[in-house]
């Protein structure tokens, strides 16, 4: 199943080529959850903040269904 990750803030660096907010598209087996996601695409989970499915958070045990579109954030700090 195909899914549209899109990785903002600095998460870009783990995917070369890829610039921010720019759609990747991803297969994925039946039953795969955000957690598998990020391993396939060598993203540190340490490194992710806050994962929206199709605008609604989820966590790292979220089983992604075919179509959504997975939008992940570092932690950001400011002041």
């Amino acid at each position: 199943m195909l899914v549209e990750v899109r990785v903002f803030s600095g998460l870009e660096k783990y995917l070369p080529g890829k610039r921010f907010g720019e759609p990747l598209p991803v297969e994925l087996d039946e039953g795969e959850t955000i957690k598998e996601l990020l391993e396939k695409l060598g993203i540190p989970e340490k490194d992710v903040f806050n994962i929206l499915v199709d605008g609604k958070h989820q966590s790292l045990d979220y089983t992604v269904k075919g179509g959504e579109r997975i939008s992940l954030f570092p932690p950001v700090g400011g002041g």
